[in-house]
């Protein structure tokens, strides 16, 4: 049984500009003392290919972790295209919220990014050269991903399980036939 659970994330500030600040206000209980602090990340998955691409955007440490429910609003800069390649910028990725106690990941969450144009003619004719300026990002919030791996809370560096989801997986998940079509863009104000 998690001593962690996470209960709720809201992601804001949805759907938005490329280069804005990823923001998730994160809810979670904790039913018993905690003896370390809680480390969280948030990873661009920058192509399906390789995790080469992945960037940590953020990563922090929260604690002392009280016992009750508990909420915080984890932000994260953009990812750095450069590091992205070309041709993974505009589409489909993920981006993942991470939590680990004592170095051991017990939850994952992923998210679709939808990365493309508000403008129809720049979707259907895509600049050779991306236009930042006019690139947009759409997290598909309510459809998220969630994976837990077990750990031993009193030791959790004792024992190595697998995780209940592989890396494999999580790839797969960035099918982009997987993702909802059209449609999404038509609420976004420019």
């Amino acid at each position: 049984m998690s001593i962690v659970s996470i209960t709720q994330v809201n992601v804001l500030d949805n759907p938005t500009h490329f280069a804005n600040p990823y923001q998730f206000e994160i809810t979670f209980e904790c039913i018993a003392p905690l003896t370390a602090d809680l480390e969280w990340k948030i990873i661009y998955v920058g192509s399906a290919n390789s995790n080469a691409h992945d960037q940590v955007l953020e990563s922090i440490m929260v604690g002392p972790i009280p016992v009750g429910v508990n909420k915080f609003v984890f932000q994260a800069d953009a990812p750095k295209p450069e590091l992205i390649p070309h041709n993974d910028i505009v589409g489909v990725t993920v981006i993942l919220i991470t939590c680990s106690y004592q170095e051991r990941e017990f939850v994952r969450i992923g998210y679709y990014v939808n990365n493309d144009y508000l403008d129809e003619e720049l979707r259907e004719n895509p600049p050779e050269q991306i236009a930042y300026d006019k690139l947009y990002r759409s997290i598909l919030a309510e459809r998220p991903r969630v994976t837990r791996f077990p750990i031993n809370w009193d030791n959790p560096r004792e024992e190595e399980q697998p995780p209940l989801q592989t890396e494999e997986e999580v790839r797969e998940m960035m099918s982009k036939e997987q993702m909802l079509s059209g449609g999404e863009w038509e609420d976004m104000e420019t």
